[in-house]
């Protein structure tokens, strides 16, 4: 049987409850309204853009410009923990650590938050679900992010942003978790079960095993299904949530949306496909935050592949 629990990694053989209500509410803000919100200054503003095969990439451009009133944030200097040998490539952060972090940030419950990354949004997607399992409801991916922004020919800076000078009160920040996922004891554990659906975000070739450009192995989680997290968008920005839903509808095959746990490469990209079906009225879905790169440091772990 299935079983996800909300702010712990799930174990044990009790079938979840459904939910009523979006567990991580997902919302998209267009440039021109992120741009009047900025003016009005009701709005915190993260810039997440990064690049895997050049961690020093997403500052560099930072640097270069960005959108005004934006703090830079790192995927693995801010959003993960160290890698050890039986983690992934982006292992989560302790969630005390997550949460102290936060507070140097500004961010509490009471934020209204909005990021972006260089377009796809899968870098601020991984800051959406990491600002949901701390609680923080009001968070907004910039559709289209950076890439539409200068489209749209608004302002830029280079100065680098402080964050809020006004800590928030301790007692405004949760301290437990909000946002449910699950382990790789877990995953073995329920392994061609009927009611538990992988669902990958890597790219057709990856999840095949036809190639691996960064993890030491290649292939899939063995009955895992694979949705590229491209295929949420259309033209740069996310697809309509009616069209999402139809097609996210077409993978579940009647299953509900909390039997679909999201892994990738190493727990960023998967965020992109929780956002979506969050985004399609499809709640409840959960994440792998280790994903491929470390279900793949235990060789008793098995491997399937599909390209050959």
């Amino acid at each position: 049987m299935l079983t996800l629990r909300v702010g712990a990694v799930a174990n044990d053989n009790t079938r979840p409850q459904a939910h009523s209500l979006p567990i991580m509410p997902a919302k998209i803000t267009s440039a021109q309204e992120l741009e009047r919100r900025f003016r009005e200054g009701s709005v915190q503003i993260f810039d997440c853009r990064f690049a895997l095969n050049d961690p020093d990439a997403g500052r560099a451009a930072y640097e270069g410009s960005h959108i005004p009133g934006a703090g830079y944030i790192d995927l693995e200097k801010d959003l993960s923990d160290s890698v050890s040998p039986d983690t992934g490539r982006h292992p989560l952060p302790d969630f005390s650590a997550w949460r102290e972090r936060l507070l140097t940030l500004g961010v509490d419950r009471d934020s209204a938050v909005v990021l972006y990354d260089g377009g796809p949004g899968v870098f601020a997607a991984r800051l959406w679900w990491m600002l949901g399992w701390a609680g923080i409801p009001n968070v907004m991916l910039l559709d289209g992010g950076f890439a539409e922004w200068r489209r749209q020919g608004l302002a830029l800076e280079t100065e680098e942003h402080a964050y809020s000078s006004t800590a928030p009160a301790e007692n405004n920040l949760s301290d437990s978790e909000h946002a449910p996922y699950v382990d790789a004891e877990f995953l073995m554990a329920n392994l061609g079960a009927s009611d538990f659906l992988v669902l990958d975000a890597r790219e057709e070739e990856r999840f095949s095993g036809l190639k691996e450009p960064l993890d030491k192995k290649a292939g899939c989680i063995p009955g895992s299904l694979n949705r590229h997290f491209a295929l949420n968008l259309s033209d740069g920005r996310f697809k309509a949530p009616d069209l999402l839903r139809r097609e996210f509808e077409e993978i579940l095959q009647g299953r509900p949306p909390e039997t679909v746990v999201h892994s990738c490469g190493s727990g960023v990209t998967a965020c992109h496909n929780l956002f979506a079906m969050e985004l399609a009225g499809l709640t409840g879905s959960r994440l792998y935050p280790g994903s491929w790169s470390e279900w793949i440091t235990d060789p008793d772990r098995p491997i399937e592949v599909r390209g050959y």
